[in-house]
């Protein structure tokens, strides 16, 4: 999820222009990284890169067609003060190959990470800058975790030559006019956005693997097309009458400050909104469709949890005739046999958030309705890490030709 998936949007910033050049489509596949520096330590403060890397090797080279052991790409985050780029922050400090060289933060530009985040101050990390003096001849990738109306143009005007994912809802929606319709203004790079590639990794990996500019999903439309894409594609169940009940950790509605989200507005409660008009809605109607090859309409409630974060969807779906809620739970275990990340429970087992907190994965079961020929799907993942930032760094290893699971491989932190 981007940093404000579940909030409003910030205003655009418009005619952004890099020196290096404008993002265009004739970008080929590239490779070539050198490993992560030594730690250091700095003059002001302890700067420690966490890293499982040795020192660097190689120069990244874009003309080198796939990715070597050994070799580093440099990595520039776009919005690093919200909750998605810390997370991305968090997430590259045990991946081999990806250092970060340029960080951006408009309202936190000149200030060091380590103090708008203090948990990551053992990060060896660039000063933060506003967008606009962002130099990207140091960049081999991009991630960018601004918020949704701000990204278009930003990334129409990045140098042609850099892979980016986009974890805002920018480029998720290939019909620019739907898009139009649901975030309240014209798309602004309609030319990129027949180039995006949407992120959903175990479902269009291949697309990824080729990809340039990628569209990370939304925390929801993650948690919910993992479990019902397979089962529409097989035709195991109905079209009609999928109902989705889903909750989500607050860190979903991004780190702004907003009156909504003040603890004594949702603590010791659940909240309910976006009923008739979430904005991931069209997106998981997308996907969904994609699947059917026809179009399919959900009813979507998202509710608001006062915990930090984690995210659980219930999905109630009617079964396709003589199908069982067994061949649903076979299905999907055959769907994601061999994937480490997606994860089908044992028996009764229910999936709790609680453990997949500050992982990667996402675990599912299905269960039999009281009410025959229907089922319940219970799917779970961390909002910050598959929902979000993990996503966005499994994609980028596809993209670069590295094993997905690279830098990815934290265990869920409970208790």
């Amino acid at each position: 999820m981007a940093s404000t998936a579940l909030g409003g949007a910030a205003p655009a910033r418009a005619g952004l222009v890099h020196k290096n050049g404008t993002l265009g489509s004739s970008f080929k596949p590239s490779s070539g990284f050198m490993l992560k520096t030594s730690p250091k330590v700095g003059c002001s403060s302890l700067s420690v890169r966490a890293s499982i890397a040795s020192s660097p090797q190689k120069q990244y080279s874009p003309q080198t067609s796939a990715v070597k052991s050994g070799e580093e790409v440099r990595i520039a985050v776009l919005g690093a003060s919200g909750y998605t780029g810390a997370e991305i922050v968090r997430l590259l400090a045990n991946h081999p190959q990806f250092r970060i060289t340029v960080m951006t933060a408009d309202r936190k530009a000149g200030e060091q990470f380590g103090s708008v985040f203090p948990h990551l101050i053992t990060q060896d990390l660039p000063k933060l800058v506003a967008v606009k003096d962002a130099d990207f001849s140091d960049v081999d990738a991009v991630f960018c975790c601004l918020p949704h109306g701000t990204t278009q143009e930003i990334i129409r005007d990045l140098p042609q030559q850099l892979k980016i994912v986009d974890l805002s809802a920018d480029f998720r929606l290939r019909d620019i006019n739907e898009y139009a319709e649901w975030y309240g203004h014209a798309h602004r790079a309609p030319e990129l956005q027949e180039e995006a590639v949407y992120g959903l990794t175990e479902v269009l990996r291949d697309e990824i693997r080729n990809a340039r500019l990628v569209a990370n999903p939304g925390c929801y439309p993650t948690s919910i097309q993992l479990p019902l894409v397979p089962l529409i594609k097989e035709k195991l169940i109905k079209l009609s009458n999928i109902i989705i009940d889903a909750k989500s950790g607050v860190t979903g509605a991004g780190r702004g400050a907003k009156e909504a989200n003040l603890y004594t507005e949702i603590a010791e409660g659940i909240h309910a909104y976006g009923i008739k008009g979430h904005r991931h809605v069209p997106e998981i109607e997308q996907g969904l469709s994609d699947a059917a090859e026809s179009k399919v309409t959900i009813s979507f409630t998202p509710n608001l949890i006062c915990m930090k974060r984690g995210m659980q969807s219930t999905m109630f779906v009617e079964m396709a005739p003589g199908v069982t809620a067994g061949d649903l739970y076979q299905h999907l275990k055959s769907t994601y046999e061999g994937e480490e990340f997606v994860k089908l429970l044992n028996g009764s087992n229910v999936p709790h958030t609680r453990h997949v907190v500050g992982s990667n994965y996402c675990f599912m079961n299905v269960f039999e309705d009281r009410i025959p020929g229907r089922a319940i799907i219970i799917s779970v993942i961390d909002n910050l890490v598959k929902g979000a930032s993990g996503q966005a760094v499994q994609n980028l290893n596809l993209m670069m030709g590295l094993p997905e699971n690279t830098g990815l491989q934290y265990q869920p932190l409970f208790p």
